[in-house]
């Protein structure tokens, strides 16, 4: 049987912060594909996290969980923590946020490597912010021929979504904004688990 272990390393999205179920759109996304195989799911989701922070511990995290035996994924998402301003100034420029990405996705090169885009929060300037890093880690995941899957774009439109977030903490929605996540990655070709079709 195939040994499949993914670690998700990212912000509070990664996490499902907000979710009643606890279980995220990483969560979702294993339950899904373990109604077909086994996966070895590691929710590696830290809240506040910048791409700063996510580059001090993947590799520690990811090390000590994917054995050389194994069937290794990541998935990374994070951004939006990277765009918030405190004491009048980003917490990482957009520059550093893109070196950060690439150092992540230079040094994790021995593994099955997916990244996922951040969603919006319904806030215009931050909104901005967002969706300008995000364009700029898809392109850094094209320069290293890595997956990227957007949420941004599909999100911005939903009102249903961004309502739900701004009903629950500003930043985060509950179990059906969660689901919406899933679903967009889910339906993405370049999502490791379909019906259909295993890519891992």
């Amino acid at each position: 049987m195939q040994d499949i272990r993914i670690c998700f390393i990212g912000d509070s999205f990664i996490n499902g912060t907000g979710d009643e179920t606890a279980l995220g759109w990483a969560g979702r996304l294993c339950v899904a594909a373990n109604n077909r195989m086994q996966v070895t799911y590691y929710n590696l989701g830290i809240r506040r996290d910048t791409s700063w922070d996510s580059l001090q511990r993947w590799k520690q995290e990811c090390t000590i969980r994917l054995p050389e035996h194994c069937d290794g994924g990541i998935v990374l998402s994070c951004g939006v923590n990277d765009t918030v301003i405190e004491s009048g100034q980003l917490r990482v420029q957009p520059d550093e946020s893109c070196a950060n990405i690439s150092k992540i996705l230079h040094g994790a090169k021995k593994y099955k490597v997916l990244m996922v885009g951040s969603p919006p929060l319904g806030e215009d300037n931050q909104d901005s912010r967002i969706q300008n890093l995000s364009f700029a880690f898809a392109q850094e995941s094209k320069r290293f021929g890595v997956p990227y899957i957007d949420l941004f774009a599909p999100l911005s439109g939903d009102e249903a979504y961004k309502q739900e977030v701004l009903n629950n903490d500003g930043a985060h929605p509950k179990s059906s904004g969660y689901a919406k996540m899933a679903s967009i990655i889910a339906a993405s070709p370049v999502w490791w688990f379909h019906d259909n079709k295993q890519k891992f």
